[in-house]
């Protein structure tokens, strides 16, 4: 059984986390654990369908729509600003720091 994926509009979500502006707050792995996990060197991650740490620079993991709010939120709250949730048909920002 697949997991649906979160759609705005019609339109399939991702997210990924920016490295370079995480603080290591671990509010998005608080949040939505299924998603996002701090690694060993203190940074969020995204986490691929197998579970496993995306650590490659802008890694992006679908968005589950049981865990939309919870990634939003995550978004909402990161103090380093640095969760971006965008369309995956055109890579437009739909929640995030530079989400229009």
């Amino acid at each position: 059984m697949t997991v649906q994926q979160a759609a705005v509009g019609g339109e399939e979500l991702e997210v990924w986390i920016d490295q370079d502006l995480c603080t290591g707050d671990g509010i998005c792995a608080q949040y939505a654990p299924e998603v996002f996990e701090l690694d060993i060197d203190g940074l969020a991650y995204v986490k691929g369908p197998e579970e496993e740490l995306l650590q490659a620079r802008g890694a992006a993991t679908p968005v589950p729509l049981p865990l939309l709010t919870d990634v939003v939120d995550s978004a909402r709250e990161c103090p380093g600003e640095c969760i971006h949730v965008r369309r995956l048909s055109d890579g437009v920002e739909v929640y995030g720091p530079d989400a229009e």
